[in-house]
């Protein structure tokens, strides 16, 4: 039976990937800052808590990460712990920076020094690419972040490529684009449209207040994507890959279908809202997964209405986490 850790195992990428690899056969210890006081309620929703072992590590302090590992005896690790919200990074610059950046090389540092041939999974982000343009970014395209956030995650990235080539580590990088899920916290956009969709349709009379609405995003659906970090991990090779759907489409469009799916019109309960724009947003975000088809044979299913409908679906009834 292969061991897997994953850190941020609480988040909404760790709750379904402890669930896929429980569903592969694997023993699955989760680490949490405070596992004591953390309630693992992305775990329990999935109904899969009893199954997880947890321990408490802070991965901004080498010895916590260290000790992590020693306990644990991974075959696998999955770093995807982290400050996670791009808005919120511009309020916390340092934290952000310190959570990803310093986080990754703790344990990169920590996998060089136990000298065991365990495999290394990084949450990277479409972030690091900024502004695409009309042009889908793949493995190939050069980072030009436009965030504390995105700053954070291309400098891990290159940490990552940085031990793999130095050091002879097995690690690879995932650079997800937007992936969503029930799981995801009330502040990510997504999620907010969502919940307040239904609220309006159950006739609360609230307005959807709102930032740009003609950003472009590749959205993708959390609970496929956790697979394609899997997948990286049972290759010959370690490489990096763009996980995506490869469609992309306006936020102003997956507020239509949110809506529409509750037989609502967007544009009566919708306002945009100047104040809620961020410092420098990125107009568009566009990928290209052809390798991660072609090399991982993994591909997404889901598409904006599929992704709408299950988690209004989920948002009406919490007993679904899909």
């Amino acid at each position: 039976m292969k061991r897997a850790l994953i850190f941020g195992v609480s988040g909404q990428d760790g709750a379904y990937l402890a669930r896929w690899l429980l569903m592969q056969g694997y023993e699955v210890i989760g680490a949490s800052r405070d596992a004591e006081l953390s309630t693992f309620a992305n775990l329990q929703r999935l109904g899969i808590r009893d199954q997880v072992q947890v321990l408490s590590a802070a991965l901004n302090d080498f010895r916590s990460t260290l000790a992590a590992i020693v306990q644990a005896k991974p075959d696998e690790i999955y770093n995807l712990a982290g400050q996670s919200s791009v808005g919120l990074s511009f309020q916390q610059p340092a934290e952000t920076h310190e959570s990803i950046n310093l986080g990754t090389l703790n344990l990169l540092e920590a996998l060089r020094f136990v000298d065991r041939p365990i495999r290394f999974y990084n949450a990277s982000s479409s972030e690091c690419f900024g502004d695409t343009g009309a042009l889908p970014a793949d493995e190939s395209t050069p980072f030009r972040p436009r965030s504390p956030y995105a700053v954070a995650k291309a400098a891990a990235f290159w940490q990552v490529a940085n031990y793999r080539e130095a050091y002879d580590l097995f690690a690879c990088s995932g650079i997800l684009f937007n992936h969503e899920s029930p799981l995801r916290p009330a502040r990510f956009v997504t999620r907010k449209i969502v919940a307040t969709a239904c609220r309006i349709a159950q006739g609360c009379g609230e307005t959807l207040m709102i930032g740009n609405t003609d950003i472009v995003r590749d959205w993708g659906w959390a609970p496929e994507y956790v697979e394609a970090m899997w997948r990286m991990l049972q290759q010959d090779q370690p490489d990096d890959y763009v996980i995506a759907t490869g469609e992309s489409v306006t936020l102003q469009s997956l507020i239509e279908a949110v809506f529409a799916h509750l037989n609502l019109d967007w544009r009566d309960h919708t306002t945009v809202d100047p104040a809620l724009f961020r410092p420098t947003d990125l107009r568009e975000s566009r990928a290209n997964p052809a390798k991660a088809a072609q090399q991982l044979g993994w591909q997404a299913q889901y598409r904006l209405p599929e992704i709408a409908a299950a988690m209004v679906a989920a948002e009406r009834d919490p007993a679904l986490a899909l």
